[in-house]
């Protein structure tokens, strides 16, 4: 196998950490729009024990063709996109070009329904790359979509869960809380978002969307259906709410529920700067001119915010990441069961140099190359991962290393 990692950003860099520690690929090309950012992935990779098997390379996510030809000139098997969800259709189309199988971890952009955006769906996050799959199945390759952690691993739970768990679905529930508090040098509390601020806005102020068996996928107002979850390992209870995200447009496509949902524990501060950001229209992707220069409000707010891959050192807590599933057990009785993955922001820059968000998304596509490079998984077509089985994924994830990831995952039924 030989991979194709567009983007050396935080999650980009933490695939290569964590890759550095397994055999399964012959060559990880790191590429970016920054040279010297790629670089210094492939530095830390290599210092990780990755060995010559990594190389920087630089490349325009944004542009089809760049990623092609640098797939061809590498004689890439599988692209990895790690990049902001605006670049997924030129990645996606740059890796079918060059002959690559494809993996992301967010889909295809959503577009609200032009008249009734808080009630009916326009485009839906995926629906672009969907579109494409007897295309992708026509040509016998395979392109996985939104295999990081959500979507990615709580698709994976929806799996195990509808196949080991229950023998009817009442509903699939992702829900992601964490107690993670950033410091300043000062050792003041600082807000500083723990994923791509770019992406963040798109999830929280795009409409949400549910799916209910019998109605499809429908939209509310953002920030809707709030409820208090209680996260295990000591997070606690963390206020949750609707937003729009992959696993609601993923699991129905694959799996029987009667509802699809997702909520994030985004919290009252987050909530309130989101909010605002919107009221002034900095959560806007359209330029604007300012004094002379063409410039994106989103992409402001983005340059004064701190990097995701920069702020570990200063951030500690833990993030968790799971799928709450109620309807009926095997044994034909009630049953509410929560999977989950947590990660101590301790350990992971402990143990891998990066944060626990990032690391957490990383993990999974690094798995599910594994899994593709040994043959265990296999498919055609624009599959998400309810495509594959469970269980291979999840043993090898909590494993013990060296044969495994040793990042274990919980369940508790409730």
């Amino acid at each position: 196998m030989r991979v194709l990692v567009v983007g050396a950003g935080g999650v980009g860099d933490a695939v290569a950490r964590i890759a550095a520690r397994r055999d399964f690929f012959e060559l990880m090309v790191m590429a970016d729009y920054d040279l010297a950012r790629a670089e210094a992935t492939v530095a830390a990779a290599v210092a990780a024990g990755g060995g010559d098997r990594f190389v920087a390379a630089r490349v325009d996510a944004s542009d089809a063709a760049s990623v092609a030809d640098l797939a061809r000139a590498h004689g890439i098997t599988h692209v990895l996109n790690a990049v902001d969800p605006r670049f997924v259709m030129s990645v996606f189309t740059g890796a079918f070009d060059a002959g690559a199988d494809y993996l992301d971890m967010a889909m295809s952009l959503s577009r609200p329904h032009p008249e009734r955006p808080y009630a009916e769906t326009g485009v839906k996050l995926g629906d672009e790359q969907f579109a494409e799959g007897g295309r992708w199945a026509a040509a016998g390759r395979l392109a996985l979509v939104g295999m990081g952690v959500e979507p990615g691993l709580s698709d994976v739970f929806a799996r195990y869960a509808s196949d080991h768990l229950f023998s009817e679905i009442d509903e699939l529930g992702t829900r992601d809380g964490a107690n993670l508090v950033v410091r300043n040098e000062a050792g003041e509390e600082v807000f500083a978002p723990s994923f791509s601020i770019w992406t963040t806005i798109e999830e929280c102020l795009n409409p949400p969307v549910v799916y209910e068996e019998g109605r499809g996928w429908f939209t509310t107002p953002p920030f809707s259906e709030p409820e208090v979850f209680e996260f295990p390992e000591g997070i606690g209870g963390v206020e949750c709410v609707n937003v729009e995200h992959e696993e609601v447009l993923l699991m129905p496509r694959f799996l029987d529920a009667k509802r699809v949902t997702f909520k994030y524990g985004l919290g009252d501060e987050f909530i309130g700067v989101l909010k605002t950001l919107h009221a002034l229209g900095l959560d806007r992707t359209e330029p604007v001119r300012v004094k002379g220069v063409e410039v994106s409000p989103r992409d402001v707010v983005a340059a004064v915010l701190p990097d995701p891959a920069t702020i570990g050192p200063r951030m500690t807590g833990k993030t968790c990441a799971g799928l709450y599933v109620t309807g009926t057990g095997k044994d034909g009785r009630p049953r509410r069961t929560y999977l989950y993955h947590v990660v101590d922001n301790e350990t992971s820059m402990r143990e891998f140099g990066a944060q626990c968000v990032v690391w957490q998304t990383a993990i999974n596509p690094v798995v599910a190359l594994e899994l593709l490079a040994t043959g265990v998984w296999q498919g055609q077509g624009v599959l998400g991962p309810e495509a594959f089985d469970a269980v291979p994924f999840l043993e090898l994830l909590a494993g013990a290393a060296p044969s495994g990831y040793a990042s274990s995952w919980g369940m508790e039924d409730r």
